[in-house]
């Protein structure tokens, strides 16, 4: 049967309807694609506004041993005395969290202020972000805070996959639990044997007997420990960088890092190294000899290691960008007690008897706050400081109180930062380049601005020369 015009019609119609149907199809799917671009871009855009560092080379890192709260008098830290240098700092370190031997989790180290109902200091530092919202805020593991003893912890956890999976997933849970930016990794690896400074004949000797492995400093696992470290950076930044976590590591004093970190392969997976390059001397580790505790460059006669630009060009040297390094610069001063075998004139190194006397704030032998040493420079002070300056930005400065061989009373040898020096440490890390500084710690800064008025002037010293 032959179709009628009426049928014709139809069918054209039809045949439109179908042609609008199939152009609105295309329309449509080709917005999807169009929304799923710019879905694409926006999220591309927004990793690449978290990727960007606003303070890659100006940071100003300040760690706090939140332990400062308990001390008594002057002395005493308390978390409205951090409001005063978060205007200053970039970074707040909150330390320290330590590791369970069991479970090798990461643990509070002191409950009582960490987590506990009268202060739970987890919850409430990071909350200063809603006061400084530039400020990031990390929490840091080790230290030197867990027990000496306790150190193999640290090492146990790098041994096995399953290991470092009980580790990860612990930080991951303090992340859920408490509003941290980032987990700080100041690793308690062991520390070398103290070094000496030798003759020509001595060196010699020395260097037979490292030749036949005698005196040595070997971890017999340290090759493991190191991989399984590296490994483990790798893994903890995959399980953070989805949720915009940092990860950064601490080298502690006395780590020999050629031997623990493997700087190309940790470089892609941490966001600052900071290098902790002070306590190159210290009252128990050289009871007899006091000599500069952090110097930027090594001087005539001392072991070359032992300075802040050494440990800066290994990092740099295996690949690691200057931007991602950060200069410790320490807030306090170490100290030596002088005898009648001292000399008189203090120029380091210099013959010593142990730790100097205690300071009435921190209340360690062999260790005194800036403020201590500062209030101890005046003219008018009891037990007053000969200072002696730095002119040559190397160094670091000293001060010293000889002994008194008429009332036969010990004297004191201080070798400290001030806030001169801490610029130089400053300036010295802005000239090559580098991520900034890191203040170890700002409790023990004249935090109460009694040497000048000024709060936390080292601090303030080190930041304005970035």
């Amino acid at each position: 049967m032959t179709p009628g015009v009426g049928d014709q019609g139809e069918v054209s119609k039809s045949l439109a309807i179908c042609s609008i149907r199939t152009v609105c199809y295309s329309l449509r799917a080709t917005l999807n694609k169009m929304k799923l671009l710019i879905a694409a871009i926006f999220a591309a855009l927004c990793v690449a506004t978290f990727a960007v560092d606003v303070h890659e080379h100006n940071k100003v890192v300040c760690y706090w041993n939140s332990t400062s709260f308990e001390r008594s008098g002057p002395g005493k830290f308390q978390v409205d005395d951090l409001r005063p240098a978060l205007s200053l700092c970039t970074h707040l370190v909150y330390g320290f969290a330590g590791i369970n031997a069991d479970t090798l989790e990461v643990v509070p180290l002191n409950p009582n202020l960490d987590t506990g109902a009268g202060y739970a200091f987890y919850r409430m530092v990071p909350q200063l972000k809603r006061s400084f919202p530039d400020l990031k805020v990390y929490l840091s593991v080790g230290g030197n805070a867990d027990p000496y003893e306790s150190t193999h912890k640290y090492l146990l956890v790098t041994e096995t996959s399953e290991n470092r999976r009980k580790f990860i997933n612990s930080v991951e849970k303090i992340f859920n639990d408490y509003e941290f930016d980032g987990i700080d990794l100041a690793w308690q690896f062991p520390t070398v044997k103290v070094k000496k400074n030798r003759g020509t004949f001595s060196s010699l000797w020395h260097g037979i007997k490292k030749t036949f492995g005698y005196g040595k400093f070997k971890d017999d696992k340290e090759v493991e420990h190191r991989d399984g470290f590296t490994l483990l950076v790798r893994d903890l930044k995959t399980a953070l960088r989805p949720k915009f976590k940092d990860v950064t590591v601490t080298v502690l004093p006395h780590v020999n890092a050629s031997i623990y970190y493997d700087a190309r392969l940790l470089a892609p997976n941490i966001d600052t190294v900071h290098l902790w390059s002070f306590d190159q001397k210290t009252p128990e580790r050289n009871p007899k000899e006091a000599d500069y505790p952090a110097p930027i460059y090594e001087s005539y006669g001392r072991v070359q290691e032992d300075n802040i630009n050494n440990q800066v060009r290994y990092w740099l040297e295996h690949g690691t960008p200057g931007s991602k390094i950060v200069v410790g610069v320490p807030t306090f001063a170490r100290t030596w007690k002088l005898t009648s075998d001292s000399q008189i004139s203090g120029v380091p190194p210099i013959t010593t008897d142990g730790p100097g006397a205690e300071g009435p704030h921190t209340g360690i032998p062999g260790l005194l706050s800036y403020a201590e040493v500062c209030s101890r420079l005046t003219e008018s002070a009891v037990g007053r400081l000969r200072r002696v300056n730095d002119p040559s930005k190397k160094y670091g400065s000293y001060a010293y109180e000889p002994y008194n061989s008429d009332a036969g009373t010990d004297g004191i040898w201080v070798g400290y930062e001030s806030p001169d020096t801490a610029g130089n440490k400053a300036a010295y890390a802005k000239a090559k380049g580098l991520g900034g500084v890191a203040i170890v710690d700002i409790s023990l800064d004249d935090f109460r601005g009694i040497c000048t008025g000024d709060k936390f002037p080292i601090v303030r010293a080190a930041k304005y020369k970035l």
